[in-house]
């Protein structure tokens, strides 16, 4: 870990609550094991991953007076389901007071909790960690995506998003439109695969595959590495507005 990495992570220690900074940890150790696996940068991913929920001090209505504060813009769909809110406040202190200047880590942080459409593989790295990290528990499909996330990344995002949304419908929950934006791209793509049937079948072989030797390999000791999409990186900036103003009531 970088020395300002250590610095941001001693800060972070002193603002989140003991149990939200241990799951920050694990999302960030989860976010390089995963960057190592599909190639991604892996200071990135651990900057990513540190500051992802920097912003889960708060209240959903203080994060809310938080965004009205420094003017950041919030949809009427945010407003309706507030706790995917943290992510877009995120971004915005990732850049504005630990210095992150980077679009692709201000990209994975803001979209952490929704998704987007064409997401880039950070992006999906930080999500999908945000779900697997080694102190969740109790959470639906979690010991499959643990093990699937290192065999294909993108069917694992998938999965994750998938399942989320329909835990939601279940729950009667309002469900903030990005959300279901970023779900119904990614299943048009999966639909318009004409070698999907065949990629998923090759998934599911090695998933029974490991399965079958759980005690002799683990998910580094594949060794095949399946396709996995790189999306473009979002520009910064999406999540302010250029002027401060209250939200709508």
């Amino acid at each position: 870990m970088r020395p300002e990495h250590v610095e941001i992570r001693e800060k972070l220690k002193k603002k989140l609550k003991p149990s939200r900074y241990e799951h920050t940890l694990g999302v960030c150790y989860t976010s390089v094991a995963l960057a190592m696996r599909w190639g991604c940068d892996l200071e990135k991913a651990e900057l990513a991953g540190l500051l992802h929920d920097c912003a889960k001090r708060w209240t959903n209505e203080e994060t809310i007076e938080q965004c009205e504060k420094r003017g950041i813009a919030l949809t009427e769909g945010e407003l309706a389901a507030p706790a995917v809110i943290h992510a877009k406040l995120g971004a915005f202190l990732a850049e504005q007071k630990y210095g992150v200047s980077d679009p692709e880590i201000l990209s994975a942080i803001a979209v952490h909790t929704t998704g987007k459409p064409d997401m880039s593989l950070l992006d999906k790295i930080v999500y999908v960690s945000d779900y697997i990290e080694p102190g969740r528990s109790g959470m639906e499909g979690l010991e499959e995506y643990r093990k699937l996330a290192f065999i294909d990344l993108d069917e694992t995002f998938f999965r994750i998003c998938e399942g989320i949304l329909r835990y939601l419908e279940r729950k009667g929950s309002v469900i903030d439109p990005a959300s279901r934006e970023t779900y119904e791209y990614y299943l048009k793509r999966r639909t318009n695969n004409s070698s999907l049937q065949s990629q998923l079948s090759e998934t599911d072989d090695i998933m029974k595959e490991q399965s079958g030797t759980a005690e002799t390999a683990g998910p580094a000791e594949c060794s095949e590495k399946p396709q996995t999409y790189r999306g473009k990186g979002a520009k910064r900036g999406r999540w302010q507005k250029k002027t401060p103003g209250r939200r709508n009531s």
